[in-house]
């Protein structure tokens, strides 16, 4: 995966759409919550730095945080060359948004997004780049209109670069990227799915730099208008502590992928990236249960047998 393109033209160009998005996303999230995001400007050792925007015990979002990160550094990590270990250990260079929103209704779902570009170089070799990223829904409640609406939105995203992807023998890129998302967000000692999927996309460059930069931009702009009609509609429905203490337990899963297998926390970790900012997305009340199992015909057992399976939702 290489192309004849200059190290600085790229990185310019996605680092101002990179920040661009993050104010525009913490913006619409501080309209619907009603309460100011942080901000934490923070500079790394090794190389370069970012801009955290968090939000804690809001009106709406009891957690939140929008990152943007532009790091660098002169051996690349084993977690970002699984796929292509021959470019381990090369000097690289990587940014992105990543944002995960923990909202305080048990019916309002946690939602997380991110998009990011890498490049990785050597001397006397071409240069490698690839652009990655995806948006995907984890309720604790289900609600079928809720998850059509977003896997509609995440679909649209992708459908104005189809034609290119076709022509290239690839095929439709809705359908790949879906698989790819409910496959990638599986908890394998769990045997079920994080959530109710999206789309996730990592290694991409087959469309060649600016039709996958555009493509990039398309999922990160799909983040607003697909997520934040669903946090409107159950932000104030009623509840109760059932439904709380339900929500802390199911957040126990989604903690469990982030450490365990999350590439984005291990690229982070292993790069000497910002702990803070690594571990923001996790959610701040949170509990487990020795082989808990939901009552029969319950709208908790309901989120297992009805949502939290592989299907077309479109």
């Amino acid at each position: 995966m290489s192309a004849n393109i200059t190290p600085d033209s790229p990185t310019n160009a996605v680092k101002s759409y990179l920040l661009d998005l993050q104010t525009r996303i913490v913006a619409a999230l501080e309209q619907m919550d009603g309460k100011p995001f942080g901000s934490d400007q923070w500079q790394r050792a090794e190389g370069g730095g970012g801009i955290s925007r968090i939000i804690t015990e809001g009106n709406v979002l009891e957690r939140g945080g929008v990152s943007f990160s532009h790091v660098m550094g002169k051996s690349l990590p084993q977690s970002a060359a699984t796929n292509r270990p021959e470019i381990a250990g090369r000097q690289w260079e990587a940014m992105g948004v990543s944002l995960v929103m923990h909202p305080r209704n048990p019916f309002a779902p946690t939602v997380h997004m991110n998009v990011r570009f890498f490049i990785a170089s050597a001397e006397g070799q071409e240069l490698v780049w690839w652009f990655g990223g995806g948006i995907d829904l984890t309720p604790y409640y289900g609600f079928t209109e809720d998850v059509g609406h977003f896997h509609r939105g995440c679909r649209d995203a992708l459908m104005p670069f189809d034609g290119i992807a076709i022509k290239h023998g690839n095929g439709a890129l809705y359908p790949r990227f879906k698989k790819w998302c409910d496959d990638y967000f599986y908890l394998k000692h769990r045997q079920e799915p994080r959530g109710v999927g999206g789309i996730f996309f990592d290694d991409f460059n087959e469309l060649g730099f600016e039709q996958s930069f555009a493509m990039m931009q398309s999922v990160g702009n799909a983040f607003i208008p697909t997520y934040t009609p669903i946090l409107a509609r159950r932000k104030d429905i009623i509840y109760g502590e059932s439904e709380r203490d339900f929500q802390a337990y199911r957040r126990g899963r989604y903690v469990e992928f982030n450490l365990m297998y999350d590439r984005g926390t291990l690229f982070g970790l292993q790069s000497g990236g910002r702990t803070e900012s690594i571990l923001m997305s996790l959610p701040p009340v949170v509990k487990w249960r020795y082989d808990w199992q939901p009552a029969v015909g319950s709208s908790e057992a309901k989120l297992y047998s009805d949502f939290l399976v592989h299907r077309e939702w479109i």
